[in-house]
């Protein structure tokens, strides 16, 4: 359908609250005096682009319609979910491999959804998209880029001859794609000193916004709301057993085999020990987990496959355990776990050491440490007042530096700065880097 001159997805509203309009901000969100973008100006248009983990961030878009901003997704998946909070969705197909043909299709198919919806920002996250949405948005005028470094992938943690031979060219196709990029940002520390060193960055503006937030109310209402504990052990086959939950992607960069190792050990010395494994295997290519090492651990491993129930399932567990060899931005899973105040164990990867302080809010241990693990894991079901302690430690930490309130509000300032920019003659504009920012608009406004 057309709006005011443009060509925009159709969108199905399915409840009273979704009829209001896709497009126009929560009622909340209008009036003069709201700290977004005052009522006389017409709403900043932003499409957010990710992968296959976009339905995760609908809080964060419902979010950003508070905040005053037009939103719309594009990405691969089904539409049904953004169509019930009425979000604006496009159909995105990408390659999560390396694939130039298919690369410069979804260029091209991109591309298109920007021209035909223009919005004033496109976000990107993931590696991919952050490759893809820059080149796609080049050519339409007026649109301002920012991608989010939500960790540098499988090239990065993996010491194999493969993605050691990709580094130096994903190196060069950040640099590329960095000319047509207004904004960097970085989910930790790690990986914008990465980036500051390999000179990634271009002339945009380098930001960090710790994590992608998490709704701490939605989540704490999805905990209340659990199925009882007795009825999840029931179906698990848990009765009087102690649980350690681990929820990721089951391959070797996740750091499942350390895990197994950790349970064979813990197993010996305690053998009314479980272990849950919660995620994909089968979808993950030569680098899942096969079935049979899982089997080789029966019956003290279970590996479920995918659940919806993840909330229920923290509650459920006696630890968290979380061993990836992967760099992570911040992984989703920490913040729900310390939120539903499960102690936890990870290792000491970008990301996961950016949530857990190590023996104040869980502990740390390095990856690929299997006996370490064990050891970490034993003492949190050995000594369950040190546990609790560091839990509780974790909830306090979590909601207090990744409310997703917080991170949209500093997402939302930073479009701001950018948007601001662009009335800057584009002479000035070329050098409009965070540090003169403030120093530009204040001489627009004098």
């Amino acid at each position: 359908m057309v709006i005011n001159g443009r060509v925009v997805p159709h969108v199905v509203p399915t409840t009273d609250d979704d009829k209001e309009s896709a497009f126009a901000p929560p009622v909340s969100a209008r009036g003069p005096g709201h700290r977004g973008v005052p009522a006389a100006l017409p709403a900043p248009r932003t499409l957010v682009v990710g992968g296959v983990d976009q339905y995760l961030r609908i809080p964060f878009l419902r979010h950003l319609q508070a905040e005053g901003f037009l939103v719309a997704a594009a990405g691969p998946g089904q539409p049904e979910p953004f169509q019930r909070a009425g979000i604006p969705f496009m159909p995105f197909v990408f390659d999560r491999f390396l694939s130039p043909i298919a690369d410069r299709h979804s260029i091209r198919q991109l591309s298109a959804l920007v021209a035909a919806w223009h919005p004033d920002i496109v976000q990107s996250f993931d590696t991919k998209p952050n490759l893809l949405a820059p080149l796609a948005a080049r050519n339409t005028e007026g649109v301002a880029v920012v991608r989010t470094i939500n960790g540098l992938g499988w090239v990065y943690s993996s010491r194999g001859p493969g993605a050691l031979a990709l580094r130096p060219v994903q190196r060069a196709l950040y640099r590329f794609a960095a000319r047509y990029v207004n904004a960097t940002v970085f989910q930790n520390h790690d990986d914008q000193s990465f980036f500051q060193r390999a000179g990634l960055m271009g002339l945009g503006i380098g930001r960090l916004i710790p994590g992608s937030g998490i709704d701490v109310e939605g989540f704490e209402r999805r905990l209340k709301k659990c199925s009882s504990a007795e009825r999840l052990r029931a179906e698990l086959g848990l009765h009087g057993t102690e649980i350690v939950l681990t929820v990721t992607r089951l391959t070797r960069q996740k750091g499942v085999p350390a895990l197994l190792k950790a349970a064979a050990h813990i197993h010996r010395v305690r053998p009314s020990v479980r272990f849950l494994l919660v995620g994909p295997r089968e979808s993950e290519g030569y680098q899942a987990i096969s079935r049979r090492q899982i089997d080789q651990h029966a019956p003290y491993v279970i590996a479920t496959g995918p659940r919806d129930d993840i909330p229920a399932l923290l509650r459920l567990a006696d630890v968290f355990a979380f061993p990836t060899e992967y760099r992570e931005g911040v992984p989703r899973v920490l913040l729900e776990a310390a939120l539903a105040k499960c102690p936890i164990v990870t290792t000491a990867m970008p990301g996961c050491s950016d949530v857990i302080r190590d023996s104040e809010t869980g502990y740390l241990v390095p990856p690929r440490s299997p006996d370490m693990l064990a050891a970490r894991i034993l003492d949190l079901l050995s000594n369950r007042a040190r546990a609790s302690t560091m839990a509780h430690g974790a909830a306090t930490f979590v909601r207090t530096n990744f409310a997703l309130s917080l991170t949209v509000a500093r997402y939302a300032a930073l479009y701001r700065e950018i948007l601001a920019c662009r009335t800057i003659p584009a002479s000035a504009a070329v050098s409009c880097t965070e540090s003169r920012v403030a120093e530009l608009c204040q001489g627009l406004e004098n």
